[in-house]
């Protein structure tokens, strides 16, 4: 008979052993957690107001979904934002230095298009006037 191979073991992330997380709530023991208590769900939001994970506070599942459901009932009655922005510091770049001719700018050689505008609003100054001398006419 042959020999049976000897029962496989679960390997860890390159070997290493991560010490477990211990919770705020377990080591402060708090067994309730209130939507109004806004800095310790703080401790639960991250920069930009993401719950944070359970592997990163230590929670169990059952204190992970009661944190949950006090940072939505908090953010429901505006005592937590729903997200808040975090601004980046742009480069100082030379915008459109390095970039060629627009093709929709006006060219020199092209006749430009002020002209007919200018042209538009005298033709409707004469027909002002040819409008007022048919009143004054019709008046009389």
């Amino acid at each position: 008979m042959a020999k049976k191979p000897p029962p496989r073991t679960k390997k860890s992330d390159n070997g290493r052993r991560t010490k477990k997380k211990v919770s705020v709530l377990t080591t402060d023991k708090i067994d309730y957690i209130d939507y109004k208590d806004v800095n310790l769900l703080k401790r639960f939001v991250s920069d930009r107001s993401k719950v944070r994970a359970r592997r990163v506070t230590g929670n169990d599942t059952q204190q992970q979904a009661a944190v949950a459901r006090a940072i939505k009932n908090a953010r429901e009655m505006a005592l937590l934002p729903y997200t808040t922005r975090v601004t980046t510091q742009r480069n100082n770049r030379d915008r459109g230095r390095d970039r060629g001719p627009r093709d929709d700018a006006p060219r020199g050689d092209a006749p430009s298009e002020s002209a007919a505008p200018d042209a538009e609003v005298a033709s409707n100054e004469a027909t002002e006037a040819e409008v007022a001398e048919v009143m004054e006419t019709e008046e009389v």
